[in-house]
Protein backbone atom coordinates (compact mmCIF):
# COMPACT_ATOMS: atom_id res chain seq x y z
CA UNK A 1 0.00 0.00 0.00
CA UNK A 2 1.96 3.22 -1.23
CA UNK A 3 -0.41 5.64 0.91
CA UNK A 4 -2.38 5.47 3.73
CA UNK A 5 -6.17 4.52 4.04
CA UNK A 6 -7.59 7.86 5.00
CA UNK A 7 -5.69 9.16 1.94
CA UNK A 8 -7.42 6.86 -0.16
CA UNK A 9 -10.65 7.65 0.75
CA UNK A 10 -10.07 11.17 0.73
CA UNK A 11 -8.71 10.87 -3.01
CA UNK A 12 -11.75 8.71 -3.56
CA UNK A 13 -14.49 11.02 -2.71
CA UNK A 14 -12.84 14.23 -4.28
CA UNK A 15 -12.67 12.35 -7.63
CA UNK A 16 -16.50 12.95 -7.28
CA UNK A 17 -15.75 17.02 -8.15
CA UNK A 18 -14.07 15.48 -11.69
CA UNK A 19 -15.26 12.24 -12.70
CA UNK A 20 -11.58 10.98 -12.63
CA UNK A 21 -11.46 7.17 -12.74
CA UNK A 22 -8.17 6.84 -10.95
CA UNK A 23 -8.51 6.57 -7.64
CA UNK A 24 -11.39 4.21 -7.65
CA UNK A 25 -9.17 1.64 -7.97
CA UNK A 26 -8.51 1.30 -4.12
CA UNK A 27 -11.92 -0.55 -4.51
CA UNK A 28 -12.17 -3.95 -5.37
CA UNK A 29 -14.44 -4.49 -7.77
CA UNK A 30 -14.84 -8.16 -7.02
CA UNK A 31 -15.72 -7.87 -3.75
CA UNK A 32 -17.49 -4.68 -3.41
CA UNK A 33 -20.65 -4.93 -1.75
CA UNK A 34 -22.68 -1.34 -2.07
CA UNK A 35 -25.50 -0.39 0.82
CA UNK A 36 -25.87 2.83 -0.66
CA UNK A 37 -29.46 1.89 -2.06
CA UNK A 38 -29.37 4.47 -5.00
CA UNK A 39 -26.16 2.78 -6.32
CA UNK A 40 -25.63 0.07 -8.74
CA UNK A 41 -23.08 -2.58 -7.32
CA UNK A 42 -19.45 -2.61 -7.76
CA UNK A 43 -16.92 -0.16 -8.63
CA UNK A 44 -17.83 0.20 -12.06
CA UNK A 45 -21.40 1.79 -10.85
CA UNK A 46 -19.17 4.33 -8.57
CA UNK A 47 -17.55 5.00 -12.24
CA UNK A 48 -20.77 6.00 -13.45
CA UNK A 49 -22.29 7.58 -10.85
CA UNK A 50 -18.91 10.03 -9.87
CA UNK A 51 -19.00 10.75 -14.40
CA UNK A 52 -22.68 12.11 -13.53
CA UNK A 53 -21.81 13.84 -10.42
CA UNK A 54 -18.66 15.31 -11.97
CA UNK A 55 -21.29 17.13 -14.89
CA UNK A 56 -22.52 19.34 -12.56
CA UNK A 57 -19.65 20.89 -11.46
CA UNK A 58 -20.00 19.42 -7.75
CA UNK A 59 -17.64 20.29 -4.59
CA UNK A 60 -16.81 17.72 -2.33
CA UNK A 61 -15.19 19.31 1.24
CA UNK A 62 -14.16 16.41 3.62
CA UNK A 63 -14.40 18.04 6.78
CA UNK A 64 -13.41 15.18 9.14
CA UNK A 65 -12.01 11.70 8.43
CA UNK A 66 -11.33 8.72 10.82
CA UNK A 67 -9.91 5.25 10.51
CA UNK A 68 -10.92 2.06 12.91
CA UNK A 69 -9.46 -0.63 12.20
CA UNK A 70 -10.70 -1.98 8.84
CA UNK A 71 -13.31 1.06 8.39
CA UNK A 72 -12.46 4.40 7.58
CA UNK A 73 -15.56 7.40 7.83
CA UNK A 74 -15.51 10.52 6.80
CA UNK A 75 -17.73 13.48 7.96
CA UNK A 76 -18.40 15.63 4.48
CA UNK A 77 -19.56 18.32 2.30
CA UNK A 78 -21.46 18.34 -1.19
CA UNK A 79 -22.21 21.00 -3.16
CA UNK A 80 -24.00 19.63 -6.22
CA UNK A 81 -27.51 20.68 -7.29
CA UNK A 82 -28.32 21.64 -3.89
CA UNK A 83 -26.13 21.19 -0.49
CA UNK A 84 -25.89 18.12 1.31
CA UNK A 85 -23.81 16.83 4.22
CA UNK A 86 -23.12 13.50 4.50
CA UNK A 87 -21.02 10.51 6.44
CA UNK A 88 -19.68 7.65 4.31
CA UNK A 89 -18.37 4.21 5.59
CA UNK A 90 -15.92 2.18 3.87
CA UNK A 91 -14.42 -1.06 4.94
CA UNK A 92 -11.15 -2.34 3.42
CA UNK A 93 -9.57 -6.32 3.00
CA UNK A 94 -5.78 -5.58 2.70
CA UNK A 95 -5.23 -2.38 0.55
CA UNK A 96 -8.85 -2.09 -1.35
CA UNK A 97 -12.83 -1.12 -0.17
CA UNK A 98 -14.67 -3.95 -0.26
CA UNK A 99 -17.89 -2.59 1.02
CA UNK A 100 -19.65 1.18 1.69
CA UNK A 101 -22.21 2.57 3.55
CA UNK A 102 -23.41 6.03 3.68
CA UNK A 103 -26.09 8.48 4.87
CA UNK A 104 -27.31 11.63 3.33
CA UNK A 105 -28.90 14.73 4.69
CA UNK A 106 -29.64 18.26 3.00
CA UNK A 107 -28.03 21.27 4.71
CA UNK A 108 -29.96 23.02 6.99
CA UNK A 109 -29.38 25.36 9.79
CA UNK A 110 -27.50 27.06 11.41
CA UNK A 111 -29.62 25.77 14.27
CA UNK A 112 -30.63 28.22 17.29
CA UNK A 113 -27.47 28.08 19.09
CA UNK A 114 -25.70 29.10 15.97
CA UNK A 115 -23.81 25.84 14.81
CA UNK A 116 -23.82 24.58 11.50
CA UNK A 117 -24.29 21.01 10.59
CA UNK A 118 -20.30 20.51 9.99
CA UNK A 119 -18.84 23.27 11.92
CA UNK A 120 -16.02 22.30 15.25
CA UNK A 121 -13.45 20.44 16.31
CA UNK A 122 -11.81 18.13 13.83
CA UNK A 123 -8.62 16.93 15.20
CA UNK A 124 -8.19 13.43 16.61
CA UNK A 125 -7.29 12.89 20.56
CA UNK A 126 -7.37 10.29 23.60
CA UNK A 127 -6.39 7.27 21.27
CA UNK A 128 -5.63 5.57 24.26
CA UNK A 129 -9.71 6.05 25.00
CA UNK A 130 -10.84 4.63 22.27
CA UNK A 131 -12.59 1.60 23.44
CA UNK A 132 -14.12 3.20 26.51
CA UNK A 133 -15.23 6.47 24.17
CA UNK A 134 -17.17 3.75 21.73
CA UNK A 135 -18.59 2.04 25.33
CA UNK A 136 -19.95 5.22 26.50
CA UNK A 137 -21.62 5.58 23.13
CA UNK A 138 -22.97 2.49 22.37
CA UNK A 139 -24.96 2.56 26.03
CA UNK A 140 -26.10 5.84 25.55
CA UNK A 141 -27.76 4.75 22.63
CA UNK A 142 -29.17 1.44 24.08
CA UNK A 143 -30.15 3.19 27.31
CA UNK A 144 -31.40 6.77 26.10
CA UNK A 145 -32.38 7.08 22.44
CA UNK A 146 -33.54 3.03 22.35
CA UNK A 147 -34.97 2.32 25.39
CA UNK A 148 -35.58 6.28 26.68
CA UNK A 149 -34.33 6.00 29.90
CA UNK A 150 -33.71 9.26 30.53
CA UNK A 151 -33.18 9.28 34.02
CA UNK A 152 -30.29 7.87 33.14
CA UNK A 153 -28.82 11.00 30.69
CA UNK A 154 -25.74 12.57 33.47
CA UNK A 155 -24.33 9.33 33.01
CA UNK A 156 -23.52 9.91 29.77
CA UNK A 157 -23.71 13.27 28.82
CA UNK A 158 -21.57 16.13 29.94
CA UNK A 159 -23.47 18.22 32.76
CA UNK A 160 -21.79 21.61 31.76
CA UNK A 161 -21.27 21.72 28.11
CA UNK A 162 -23.30 19.72 25.17
CA UNK A 163 -22.32 21.56 21.69
CA UNK A 164 -25.08 20.93 19.28
CA UNK A 165 -25.12 20.68 16.02
CA UNK A 166 -28.57 19.48 14.50
CA UNK A 167 -30.14 21.94 12.05
CA UNK A 168 -33.53 21.68 14.45
CA UNK A 169 -31.89 21.88 18.75
CA UNK A 170 -30.13 24.24 20.76
CA UNK A 171 -26.97 23.66 22.68
CA UNK A 172 -26.78 22.48 26.01
CA UNK A 173 -27.58 19.50 28.29
CA UNK A 174 -30.80 20.57 29.51
CA UNK A 175 -32.00 21.62 26.03
CA UNK A 176 -30.70 17.96 25.00
CA UNK A 177 -33.12 16.69 28.30
CA UNK A 178 -35.96 19.15 26.74
CA UNK A 179 -35.82 17.17 23.33
CA UNK A 180 -36.12 13.84 24.64
CA UNK A 181 -38.55 14.66 26.97
CA UNK A 182 -40.71 16.16 24.44
CA UNK A 183 -41.08 13.14 22.65
CA UNK A 184 -41.41 11.15 25.77
CA UNK A 185 -44.81 10.07 25.28
CA UNK A 186 -46.52 6.76 23.26
CA UNK A 187 -45.63 8.12 20.15
CA UNK A 188 -42.20 9.37 18.92
CA UNK A 189 -41.59 11.71 16.50
CA UNK A 190 -38.05 9.93 16.16
CA UNK A 191 -37.73 6.29 17.17
CA UNK A 192 -34.27 4.90 17.58
CA UNK A 193 -35.01 1.05 17.43
CA UNK A 194 -31.65 -1.01 16.79
CA UNK A 195 -27.90 -0.22 16.75
CA UNK A 196 -26.27 -1.35 13.85
CA UNK A 197 -22.62 -0.23 14.38
CA UNK A 198 -20.27 2.04 16.09
CA UNK A 199 -17.26 3.25 14.68
CA UNK A 200 -14.13 5.20 16.60
CA UNK A 201 -11.28 6.68 16.40
CA UNK A 202 -9.79 8.51 20.15
CA UNK A 203 -12.86 11.46 21.12
CA UNK A 204 -14.81 10.77 18.18
CA UNK A 205 -17.16 7.92 17.59
CA UNK A 206 -20.06 7.27 15.33
CA UNK A 207 -23.08 5.43 15.92
CA UNK A 208 -25.11 3.81 13.08
CA UNK A 209 -28.95 3.24 13.95
CA UNK A 210 -32.33 2.70 12.59
CA UNK A 211 -35.92 3.71 13.26
CA UNK A 212 -38.68 5.74 12.45
CA UNK A 213 -38.85 9.76 11.88
CA UNK A 214 -42.38 10.62 11.79
CA UNK A 215 -43.52 7.17 11.53
CA UNK A 216 -40.91 6.42 8.27
CA UNK A 217 -38.24 4.86 7.90
CA UNK A 218 -35.06 6.42 8.49
CA UNK A 219 -31.12 6.18 8.92
CA UNK A 220 -29.67 8.01 11.90
CA UNK A 221 -25.83 8.75 11.90
CA UNK A 222 -24.54 9.87 15.14
CA UNK A 223 -21.48 11.29 15.73
CA UNK A 224 -19.96 12.15 19.01
CA UNK A 225 -17.08 13.85 20.76
CA UNK A 226 -15.96 13.11 23.98
CA UNK A 227 -14.26 14.46 26.80
CA UNK A 228 -13.11 12.89 30.50
CA UNK A 229 -15.89 10.08 29.70
CA UNK A 230 -18.76 12.55 28.73
CA UNK A 231 -20.43 13.34 25.12
CA UNK A 232 -19.69 17.15 24.59
CA UNK A 233 -20.72 17.83 21.17
CA UNK A 234 -23.03 16.01 18.45
CA UNK A 235 -23.21 16.17 14.60
CA UNK A 236 -26.16 14.15 12.98
CA UNK A 237 -27.50 13.30 9.47
CA UNK A 238 -30.90 11.80 8.82
CA UNK A 239 -31.64 9.84 5.84
CA UNK A 240 -35.32 8.38 4.92
CA UNK A 241 -34.50 4.38 3.89
CA UNK A 242 -36.39 4.05 0.25
CA UNK A 243 -38.54 0.67 -0.03
CA UNK A 244 -37.34 -1.81 -1.30
CA UNK A 245 -39.11 -1.43 -4.85
CA UNK A 246 -36.56 1.45 -5.53
CA UNK A 247 -33.23 -0.36 -4.40
CA UNK A 248 -30.24 -0.41 -7.41
CA UNK A 249 -28.71 -3.05 -5.32
CA UNK A 250 -30.12 -6.11 -2.83
CA UNK A 251 -27.52 -5.12 -0.26
CA UNK A 252 -29.93 -3.37 2.22
CA UNK A 253 -29.13 0.17 3.80
CA UNK A 254 -27.24 -1.23 6.97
Amino acid sequence: MTRDRKTRICALLKSIETGDPAPIAVVNQAKYIQHNPQTHEGSEGLETLFKRLSQTSPRVNIVRVFEDGDYVFAHTEYDFARSNIGFEVFRFEDDHVVEHWDNIQQRHGPNPSGHTMVDGPTEVSDHALTEANRQLVRGFVDDILIRRRLQNLERFVDAEDFIQHNPQLTSGPAALRSALEAQSGEEFVTAYEQLHRVLAEGNFVLAVSEGTLNAVRSSFYDLFRLREGKLVEHWDTIETVPPRSAWKNDNGKF
